[in-house]
């Protein structure tokens, strides 16, 4: 494979597991060093070993995106180490439950955007100067189709994915002048252990499997791409617009 990361440092964010930790093996397989984050230390480890298998070389981070000083010290963590951070890929979120807005308790609903929009507000905050300091950073975060509908009992899962979506366009606005490009990514519907827990009737041998889509996401962290501030859908294969009300 050729290494056309080779040299990049890539944080991945949610990386145990599903299309976090096929987005950080595809990432070490072309020459990143991944600094993979994630609550669970045994699905971290299980990782390390693969990449290393690859020949790649990882950082493991065990830390919860909800202790928000913990994202503060990470930043400080990786300037005093890499000086400067190549790739972000926000693809850490929470389902929460399932359930009419007025059944929803106060902490299902706290967790939810907690994980899914603040932490990766605080990613931002932490993480936007050694951004800057790379030749060519990409940011990319995962967003939902929940984003742009409104289905009965969804709501904070898909409240807190319109306001990812939002904050990320903000922050390509941003640094539209700078050498950072941000970008969100619908996966659709992939074989994960979220997508089960909100569709368990669904045949998941009908979906694709995360490494198939952690390939598309790797390639909008290549220094290659230009668009910024917008969505790529990966279920029709296109970059899309966001458009302002008609």
């Amino acid at each position: 494979m050729v290494k056309t990361l080779e040299g990049k440092i890539a944080l991945v964010t949610g990386a145990s597991r599903g299309i976090g930790a096929a987005v950080a093996k595809s990432l070490a397989a072309k020459g990143a060093h991944v600094i993979a984050l994630a609550r669970t230390t045994g699905g971290l480890e299980e990782l390390d070993d693969e990449i290393k298998q690859l020949g790649g070389a990882a950082t493991l981070v065990t830390a919860d995106l909800r202790n928000f000083d913990d994202l503060d010290r990470l930043g400080q963590a990786l300037y005093e180490r890499f000086k400067k951070l190549d790739i972000l890929v926000g693809n850490a979120g929470q389902l929460g439950v399932l359930s009419p807005l007025p059944h929803v308790d106060q902490k299902a609903w706290d967790e939810v955007i907690a994980v899914n929009v603040t932490a990766n507000y605080r990613l931002i905050r932490s993480l936007d100067l050694l951004l800057r300091a790379a030749d060519a950073a990409r940011a990319v975060f995962i967003s939902s189709g929940a984003a742009n509908k409104a289905t009965a009992y969804w709501g904070p899962y898909a409240v807190s994915k319109t306001a990812l979506d939002m904050l990320v366009r903000t922050y390509a606005a941003e640094v539209s002048t700078t050498n950072i490009k941000v970008n969100l990514f619908n996966p659709g519907p992939i074989r994960t252990r979220m997508r089960a827990k909100a569709m368990p009737g669904e045949d998941p041998m009908t979906l694709e499997v995360p490494e198939t889509v952690a390939e598309a996401i790797v390639e909008l962290c290549q220094p290659s791409v230009s668009e910024n501030g917008k969505l790529y859908n990966y279920p029709t294969k296109k970059w899309l617009n966001y458009q302002p009300p008609v």
